[in-house]
């Protein structure tokens, strides 16, 4: 017997955030320190939840560094 299983989608959500000194080397805008949440969803059924820190820019939104 053979089950196909695939992952529907991956959100990361910003939980909390504060400003911390430096700039983004992307655009130059303002850095913030982010709490991060990842949610993955699997079938439709969520079945994953990850929790980590991250630097990421206020204004593009990349994440400049992150510590899992």
């Amino acid at each position: 017997m053979v089950c196909f299983c695939f992952l529907v989608d991956q959100r990361r959500r910003v939980r909390r955030s504060k400003p911390v000194a430096g700039s983004c080397s992307r655009c130059g805008c303002g850095a913030s320190v982010a709490d991060m949440r990842t949610d993955s969803r699997l079938c439709c059924i969520p079945v994953y939840c990850k929790s980590w820190k991250a630097i990421i820019c206020t204004f593009c939104g990349a994440i400049l560094k992150s510590y899992r």
